[in-house]
This record gives C-alpha cells, structure tokens and sequence, in this order.
C-alpha cells in the first residue's frame, strides 16, 4: 500500500519511526531542517513530531531521551542513568580538560570572535599550546580574519561544543554575570590581599650615620 492510501494516523506513525531510525545512525545532531527535506515534510511537522517522540519517551521512563543541542536532535541516555553509564565507559575514558584549557575555552566561548594576543592579555600566558588541544577536541575552529594590521587569526566555538554542554544555541550560555563577585566582594578581598608597608629594621651603617646625625645635632644645641 502506497504512502498516499495510508490513513493519516499511520503515515504519521511511520514518518516518526522514519525520525527514529535517522536519529539513530547520525554521529551528529540531525537539524530538523535536513529531517524535513528527506521526509519531504514541513519543518513546523518534523519540530511537532520530535516533542511528541520526546515526550512518548518520557512518559514511558525510557533510558535515553531525544533532545535538541548544537540546532539539531540527537539521542542519549537519561541522566538518572549516569552511574551505569559511566560504569560502562569508564575504561574508554578520555583525559580530562586541565584547567588552563577550561579557562581558555571559556573566555573563547564569552568572548568570541577573539584572537591569541586577546586571549593571552586576559590569562596573562601564552596560550598557544592550549589553544591547539581544543582545536584538537574539536570544542573551538578558526572563525575570522582580524581585519586590522596583522589580520590575526579569530578563534570561536563550534558546533561539538554546543552538542558537549547540551545547548541548543551559544544564547543558551549562562549570563557571565553570574560568576562575576559583586563590588563590596571584590574590595573585601582586595583589602584582604593588601599587605601593609612594613619599616625595615636599620641596617649597622645606618644605624651608625643615624647616631652620628643625632650627636652633631646634640652638639649643635649644646
């Protein structure tokens, strides 16, 4: 029986399971824009079947959810399965990211597009060598030319960026505000931090010219 005699329930059904299967070979998260070419369905369908299926799933307490990161859907496993996941992947585990490296990624993701030197004026190191292991990772690409002297090269996130935090859009990052202290914070430590200027003991020699200044002052009012 042909698409076009199927009742309109059962093409619907088959169009979702059509989703599923696409979902599912994908390595990256499937824009529902491409899911609409090859169903050859509106966009606005594609996006309303996705919520339903993502929804049948939640409602069935399945072990994998279908979410929407990086501007397309994938498949992965429900966080209430962590534990067991990891049990699972921690003998193929990757190295974690050090910590320059996360900082790096960080000022790159806020304040992109951002060149090298504008990076190592605010960590104050040169961060060349860190910058290659996220474009390693895949996390940060080659995005821009400066167009100033020099049309240093502009560095910026990418989508597997996206797709590791889980965000839709980089308008998904949380508000840098956050993780700012407040004024009073920031003087209460700087006060804390200040060290007083501290007299230095004499050494002999000024000690000596000392007691002789004295004595020719003494000698004076005499």
């Amino acid at each position: 029986m042909s698409d076009e005699l199927l009742p309109v329930d059962d093409q619907v059904a088959a169009l979702k399971r059509a989703i599923e299967a696409v979902v599912l070979v994908a390595h990256d998260p499937v824009a529902p824009e491409l899911m609409a070419q090859l169903l050859e369905q509106p966009v606005t369908l594609v996006e309303q079947w996705c919520e339903e299926l993502r929804s049948g799933y939640a409602d069935e307490q399945r072990g994998f959810q279908l979410v929407r990161v990086a501007g397309g859907y994938r498949y992965q496993t429900h966080p209430d399965q962590t534990p067991y996941v990891e049990r699972f992947v921690l003998h193929d585990q990757k190295a974690r990211l050090s910590g320059a490296a996360l900082e790096t990624l960080a000022i790159i993701a806020y304040k992109q597009p951002i060149s090298r030197a504008q990076v190592a004026s605010i960590r104050g190191v040169d961060p060349d060598g860190v910058i290659r292991t996220l474009q390693a990772r895949g996390y940060i690409d080659e995005v821009a030319r400066d167009p100033g002297p020099g049309q240093a090269i502009l560095f910026g996130t990418t989508p597997q960026f996206l797709e590791k935090l889980g965000l839709d859009s980089l308008d998904d990052l949380p508000p840098i505000a956050e993780f700012i202290p407040d004024a009073d914070v920031v003087e209460a430590l700087e006060q804390g931090l200040r060290v007083e200027p501290i007299d230095a003991p004499l050494d002999a020699s000024e000690q000596l010219d000392a007691g002789e200044q004295a004595g020719g002052h003494g000698a004076q009012q005499a």
